[in-house]
């Protein structure tokens, strides 16, 4: 397969956008020209990476399998170029990180701080759920990944940085609120708000009730922790989110945490990226970073009276 990069960019262009017009858009092409680059590469590969039915443009199964390996290429290249330039001394970057949305609050802080540090950095950053995180991480999208911990079957170097209590919330003048140790059996008639199956604070919710054998009534799914504690506020039910999602509303006293036996559930967070992915020095620097000082930055948020062990 004798294909050229600049046949790849232009093929990714169009894959990625669908559409000659607007490919050649942004690549600052004229469209006989994007046609002429794909036609090139079509002929070098033997089979067509594009079909038009209608006034609409989709890949082949050939084309598919290409995209998948044009943006593989392209990170990689990327990532060669953050190595040569920083070999001629020039700092900075371009740090690409996916976070989930319930840490999307602290993250944003690591971030911060770590953009004071490092001169020159621009950053992409994604606040999905789990399953969006995982499929970021399938497709090389980013250099790492803020998340609960991780399947042990994809491939993955997941490093724990920091302890995330999972915490059962009540509206404030919720019955149960302000008692001591309260029992599980205490909350076997309570309603729970709770996140979407796929997200890593249900797995760990339904984990646990699960290994003391009890039976939790549901009555809405969410798909933030913020919805979460907007439903809990509003009286719907009680919530279990993790503690780092809560420091204003506990401030403000919107929301309180019950004094539950064996709470909170004890996570961790972890930084993550694919086994055998070569960093770039500012990925690698973020790495370090969030590993070293992580804990010694951010603190875990109480509200009055709502006192939790770490």
């Amino acid at each position: 397969m004798n294909i050229t990069l600049r046949q790849l960019q232009v093929f990714e262009s169009v894959a990625r956008l669908l559409s000659y017009t607007r490919a050649a858009e942004v690549l600052h092409l004229s469209q006989p020209a994007v046609s002429m680059q794909i036609s090139q590469l079509e002929d070098n590969i033997g089979l067509p990476m594009f079909e038009k039915l209608g006034k609409k443009v989709f890949l082949t199964e050939a084309g598919a399998e290409l995209y998948r390996s044009s943006k593989i290429i392209s990170q990689q290249l990327a990532e060669t170029e953050d190595y040569f330039e920083e070999m001629k001394g020039v700092r900075g970057g371009h740090l690409r990180v996916a976070v989930a949305s319930t840490a999307n609050s602290f993250s944003t802080r690591l971030i911060a701080l770590f953009n004071k540090r490092v001169a020159n950095l621009t950053v992409s950053l994604d606040v999905t759920n789990r399953d969006g995180l995982l499929r970021q991480l399938e497709n090389n999208g980013v250099d790492q990944v803020i998340m609960g911990r991780p399947p042990d079957n994809m491939g993955l170097r997941a490093e724990a940085f920091l302890d995330n209590p999972l915490v059962i919330i009540a509206a404030p003048d919720h019955p149960l609120v302000g008692r001591k140790k309260i029992p599980f059996t205490d909350l076997q008639d309570e309603t729970f708000v709770v996140r979407e199956r796929e997200s890593g604070t249900r797995i760990a919710m339904e984990r646990f009730f699960s290994a003391w054998n009890i039976h939790l009534n549901t009555s809405m799914e969410m798909r933030s922790n913020e919805a979460v504690q907007q439903a809990v506020q509003a009286g719907l039910g009680l919530g279990i989110v993790s503690i780092h999602t809560l420091a204003l509303e506990l401030e403000t006293g919107r929301l309180a945490i019950l004094d539950v036996e064996s709470f909170p559930i004890m996570r961790q967070w972890y930084i993550v990226y694919r086994k055998g992915k070569r960093l770039s020095p500012v990925a690698q620097a973020f790495h370090d970073f969030v590993l070293n000082e992580a804990k010694t930055i951010l603190t875990v948020p109480y509200g009055r009276g709502n006192r939790q062990t770490r």
